[in-house]
């Protein structure tokens, strides 16, 4: 007689999340958005996204950036690379240390020490303007809105303005 042999006792294990399961959209797009902007060296996508609002809209008009290159190991002291319209290529090496501190300012540490500048098509940006204010704001929530000088700011806080005014009582949960 031959001696059988037991296959050792396996402990029974939570079955993992399914893969293939559909998802929403945007429960896929962080994923391939980080994935994208990690591989060009951004550390942050919003760098992108807010160029405009980092480096002003007129050098966001001229310049987009194309990679930041850290060190190996570090996270600091990076290297900038933007992609510049030709005829301005001059004027962006003149407002290089400007721009480096508005990036580092952006990200709250010295990310960037250098700026490389690559001449090559740049995609026009356009910032939404701020929608028009649907109905007047009440005269004793904004006498002292008038004083803003930011208009983006200003049509903000009458939009907030506003809503605070629309509502009576307390909020209804549930």
């Amino acid at each position: 007689m031959s001696k059988r042999v037991r296959a050792p006792r396996q402990e029974s294990r939570p079955e993992p999340e399914r893969q293939n399961r559909s998802r929403a959209v945007s429960e896929l797009l962080p994923a391939i958005g980080g994935a994208a902007f990690r591989k060009f060296g951004f550390v942050q996508s919003s760098i992108v996204s807010r160029w405009p609002e980092i480096v002003g809209e007129k050098w966001a008009g001229a310049s987009a950036p194309e990679s930041i290159r850290f060190p190996p190991g570090q996270k600091s002291a990076g290297v900038l690379t933007l992609t510049v319209r030709g005829a301005h290529a001059p004027m962006m090496q003149h407002v290089a240390p400007e721009i480096i501190e508005r990036v580092n300012r952006f990200f709250g540490y010295a990310a960037v020490a250098k700026l490389t500048i690559r001449q090559g098509e740049v995609a026009t940006w356009r910032v939404p303007a701020a929608p028009p204010s649907e109905r007047p704001v009440p005269p004793e929530l904004g006498n002292e809105l008038k004083g803003i000088a930011d208009p983006e700011l200003r049509a903000v806080l009458e939009s907030l303005a506003a809503g605070v005014a629309a509502t009576r009582g307390l909020p209804k949960i549930g």
